[in-house]
């Protein structure tokens, strides 16, 4: 594994002199570059055998004014995850599109769109994904206060006047007290 894993360095680094690598123990390698450089370097890593996108995910590094996509891929021949990290400023979050080389790609693409405001070069099929009707800025920022649009949209609609928390629910059901560490969120 340590000797593929070595190879694997040597391939992206001898293209991308800017890649840094982090090389953990056991199964899993990462790699840091460029938004531009994702697409080339996962093509790559695909035609050797990384065949499977696990997964994209999303990490909002708010006081750094950036976004980091973390690309997961596995190679089911050598038992290894490659994970591709990229940052693309918050501002102006567009990353290169990737569905030409894993199509399920479309719907992590979507959901960093819908829920971050990432957007995609070329993105296919941007219309609405799972929220509809909105006009806050995307909920899964940092910066979206989760409270104050749950207490809004949630706790003073008509005819929600006599509605529970849902730990008051609980209570009144099971008759267990709320835990003091949880008596802050309570209404």
């Amino acid at each position: 594994m340590e000797k593929i894993k070595s190879n694997l360095i040597e391939a992206i680094k001898g293209t991308y002199p800017d890649a840094r690598e982090q090389d953990h123990e056991g199964n899993r390698l990462d790699f840091y570059v460029k938004k531009q450089c994702v697409p080339s370097i996962l093509n790559y890593i695909k035609g050797e055998g990384y065949i499977h996108l696990s997964h994209i995910a999303f990490v909002d590094w708010i006081e750094e004014g950036e976004f980091e996509l973390i690309y997961i891929v596995w190679s089911p021949k050598d038992k290894i995850k490659i994970f591709i990290r990229a940052r693309v400023d918050r501002e102006n979050p567009l990353m290169p599109n990737i569905e030409s080389i894993w199509r399920q790609a479309n719907t992590y693409q979507r959901e960093a769109r819908e829920m971050y405001g990432i957007q995609f070069e070329g993105f296919e099929a941007p219309n609405e994904f799972v929220l509809e009707d909105w006009n806050e800025i995307p909920p899964m920022r940092r910066d979206f206060d989760t409270q104050a649009y749950a207490e809004e949209t949630f706790f003073h609609r008509p005819g929600r006047e006599d509605a529970m928390d849902v730990r008051e629910a609980i209570i009144e059901r099971s008759r267990e007290e709320i835990p003091d560490f949880a008596k802050k969120y309570s209404r």
